[in-house]
């Protein structure tokens, strides 16, 4: 199975598993405060956002009150509540009176928990996960002082905004670096950057628009720790095959000097493009030279092999990961906490998206950038530990005050909780519709966006 397809299915598991629990959570509260719950469904057996267009399921059984069933639109998922204004807008329910197993019959404080459910349920989620993350894996981070010969630039927004190869990054807005995991994470939101070169400290400030910058350059991994330049894959017909290079080679030089890791071998084609050179591969322990011909982009058709996870990091660069180790009673509260900060950071990535100076609202995505934040072979402390973020990034979303969210029913349910009037029923069915309508314009908008980036 190709990279492509790996990510994929990961992603589809993932998000299939995440809209389950959603939807339980609210199933769950509905169920404790004996609310009838008449459908539940992994994705829509409708046209999201209008029921009544191609209204059709895969595979639906009913169970007591409730239809689970798995619907042909897969853009989410929705738990149909008895009395509710929701996505099905079932105008005829709401017509007649209230009954007491009903949605508008429960008290605001009921109402408020069903509506909480899903977002509650997210955060446990991941809380759970990273803490049994913790558990299984333990924490491995690799300390910034492993890095003797400091970084590589991995693209040339790097040396733009002033990183040279071999730096020491020290600090970022003063705040002193110790792992290299931090160094992009901090880096979004950085004014200023310290790093050691030559024995000296350099500061030097980031534009206001860096985080537009790089979502407008196609390499998004500015940075590198030095590791060898392994080939994985060689292309038919392309020069490297023809000249007699092979998968697992081991890059030595490039033209007589030294291109011992994988940025400097890329680095060094780019000078010879168009050009026949000598390359040094070791074999086996074996050290063999070959002409090959460069091409014109600066390549010789062959795939190198980068490391998927901190591991294969650290066994490449020949460096020391920190590993921290945890029992099950550690991990719970060190799980909390691990949850709490990508929380952070999540909110932090709206705060720049929410800041036109930033440029960040020119990298949101949809499916398929979500899709490429896992990796093309199946590696499940990565799986889960993306499953985790997901889940607090639904959490955060289905959070946010527009009708048609959760956050939505909720800022309405607290309307009523603090002033004791309930909103009309019509009212909440005309802003109901109007919030699924945007969204839907939302989630076109960030597709969009994701295939025009094939474009440029």
């Amino acid at each position: 199975m190709s990279g492509l397809w790996v990510q994929i299915a990961q992603f589809f598991v993932a998000l299939s598993l995440l809209i389950v629990l959603h939807e339980g959570g609210h199933f769950f509260f509905a169920r404790l405060f004996k609310t009838r719950v008449e459908k539940f469904y992994l994705f829509f057996d409708f046209l999201f956002p209008f029921s009544n267009i191609l209204p059709f399921s895969l595979w639906k059984k009913k169970k007591g009150d409730t239809e689970y069933g798995i619907g042909w639109f897969p853009l989410g998922g929705y738990v149909k509540i008895a009395g509710m204004v929701d996505e099905s807008m079932d105008k005829e329910q709401l017509a007649k009176p209230p009954e007491p197993w009903e949605f508008r019959s429960k008290k605001p404080w009921q109402r408020l928990l069903i509506m909480l459910g899903g977002i509650i349920i997210n955060i446990l989620t991941a809380f759970v996960i990273y803490a049994m993350i913790l558990f299984v894996w333990g924490e491995k981070k690799l300390p910034m002082a492993e890095l003797k010969s400091g970084i590589e630039v991995a693209d040339s927004l790097g040396y733009k905004l002033g990183f040279k190869d071999g730096d020491q990054v020290k600090k970022v807005n003063g705040e002193t670096l110790v792992y290299y995991n931090d160094l992009m994470p901090k880096m979004l939101y950085a004014q200023n950057v310290t790093v050691t070169r030559n024995g000296k400290d350099t500061t030097f400030t980031l534009p206001v628009n860096f985080v537009e910058q790089l979502v407008d350059n196609k390499n998004k991994t500015l940075f590198t720790v030095p590791f060898p330049a392994v080939i994985r894959g060689v292309t038919k017909d392309k020069p490297a095959a023809q000249a007699g290079i092979m998968a697992k080679d081991v890059i030595v030089a490039v033209n007589g000097q030294p291109a011992s890791t994988l940025m400097q071998f890329k680095n060094a084609l780019l000078l010879h493009k168009g050009t026949t050179i000598p390359v040094s591969v070791s074999r086996n322990g074996t050290l063999t030279t070959v002409n090959t011909a460069v091409l014109e982009d600066g390549t010789i058709g062959i795939e190198l092999k980068l490391p998927e996870n901190n591991d294969e990091l650290a066994e490449m660069a020949k460096v020391n990961m920190e590993v921290k180790k945890y029992t099950f009673f550690q991990a719970i509260p060190a799980g909390m906490t691990m949850a709490k900060d990508k929380i952070g950071q999540y909110l932090g990535q709206f705060k720049l998206i929410f800041n036109p100076k930033t440029g960040a609202y020119k990298g949101v995505g949809g499916f398929d950038s979500m899709r490429k934040i896992f990796p093309e072979e199946w590696h499940w402390q990565s799986f889960w530990n993306i499953t985790a973020f997901i889940s607090l990034a639904l959490a955060v979303m289905n959070l946010l005050p527009i009708p048609g969210l959760d956050g939505g029913y909720v800022m309405f349910t607290l309307w009523e909780m603090i002033t004791g009037r309930k909103p009309n029923e019509k009212f909440m069915e005309i802003v109901t519709t109007i919030g699924l309508v945007l969204l839907l314009i939302l989630m076109v908008a960030v597709n969009a966006n994701d295939i025009l980036k094939y474009f440029k």
